[in-house]
């Protein structure tokens, strides 16, 4: 039976650059990336649906082991003819007033939000997306699923003093399958051949070691070693 891995990941994740680097090294080993919603990410793995998984935090992550990647910028969706498309970057304090949608599949976690939350709630992003379009609200979300959801009527800007929206790796907890251990090592940049599971790097030597190394160095290139501090004889 051929090995494989499956990698589920969230709305906007982006597995691709890894996905390269796993089908470069394994060739024998098929990678499947399966898309999963946000709200579900951290179950798949633990129901075993997927091997491990690209999710957003927080999320309810018993049973799993994470491990941090990296800190998206949030971002306001707004018309490409809002008032708040004139600046290049917004503070919370200009969206005060604004009318903000909240999507039932909402994934930034920001407590006291600026803004006044529109009444209806949208089922997903994607539907919230629609009525920024419409002119119903301003969208808050995680800068990738801005891109992900782009047309030319709407653009984004950047939120300076808002959360970030941290993404990680869910895997089983425990000890790791080899292909488990083999993406988490390309997620964290190890090179090929490297792992783990190889020995630790030697110690440093010491002044006095590194010293007698030398020493002897010379010796075996038929060049006697002085004692330090012997004057050197005319």
């Amino acid at each position: 039976m051929t090995p494989s891995l499956t990698l589920g990941y969230v709305p906007g994740g982006t597995p691709a650059k890894w996905a390269r680097i796993w089908e470069q090294r394994h060739r024998d080993a098929e990678l499947t990336l399966i898309p999963v919603a946000a709200a579900d990410a951290t179950t798949a793995v633990r129901d075993g649906d997927v091997d491990l998984a690209l999710i957003r935090l927080p999320a309810d992550t018993s049973g799993l082991a994470v491990i941090p990647l990296y800190d998206e910028t949030t971002v306001a969706v707004v018309p490409t003819d809002h008032l708040l498309s004139a600046a290049d970057e917004l503070g919370a304090a200009d969206l005060d007033g604004q009318p903000v949608l909240i999507p039932a599949d909402n994934v930034v976690v920001w407590p006291d939000a600026p803004g006044l939350p529109v009444e209806h709630r949208p089922e997903t992003t994607a539907a919230a997306i629609e009525l920024v379009a419409a002119g119903v609200g301003v969208l808050i979300v995680p800068q990738s699923l801005a891109r992900l959801h782009h047309r030319k009527d709407l653009t984004y800007r950047p939120i300076s003093d808002a959360p970030a929206c941290p993404v990680a790796l869910a895997v089983p907890a425990g000890q790791q399958p080899p292909l488990i251990e083999e993406f988490i090592g390309i997620v964290r940049g190890r090179k090929p051949g490297s792992s783990r599971g190889h020995s630790e790097p030697a110690p440093k030597r010491t002044a006095r070691e590194k010293t007698l190394a030398k020493q002897a160095a010379r010796a075996a290139a038929g060049k006697v070693a002085r004692k330090p501090g012997r004057p050197k004889r005319r």
